[in-house]
């Protein structure tokens, strides 16, 4: 191990040209990506910042959409409630029609049942 760091002091002061452009490739590519990762921070913040600012109008939106329910569902359920108690004010009429038929019958019928 010895003779090999002696060997690498003993290149350094003399590098060959592939290592000289190796080494001046590889320091563009970190400073490449040093940009890149500087770029990718900054889209990180701006899109916490629309994300932000989408947050405020949850509310809003939340709102909105209780409100068109509600205006969707209005003419449907008005129209079921009208034809509901229509369709059940008849039924308890003739549900109560039948009681009173049934108990004329048994009074009539004296103790016969149906």
């Amino acid at each position: 191990m010895a003779s090999r760091s002696t060997q690498a002091a003993s290149q350094s002061p003399t590098k060959s040209p592939f290592f000289q452009q190796r080494d001046a490739l590889v320091g563009d590519i970190a400073v490449a990506l040093e940009h890149v990762l500087q770029n990718i921070n900054k889209l990180n913040r701006s899109l916490e910042g629309v994300i932000a600012v989408g947050n405020e109008f949850g509310a809003v939106e939340a709102l909105w959409s209780q409100f068109e329910g509600v205006m969707a569902q209005e003419p449907e359920e008005g129209e079921d409630k009208e034809g509901t108690e229509k369709e059940g004010s008849e039924e308890e009429e003739g549900e109560e029609g039948a009681e009173e038929e049934g108990e004329g019958y048994r009074a009539e019928g004296k103790g016969r049942e149906r």
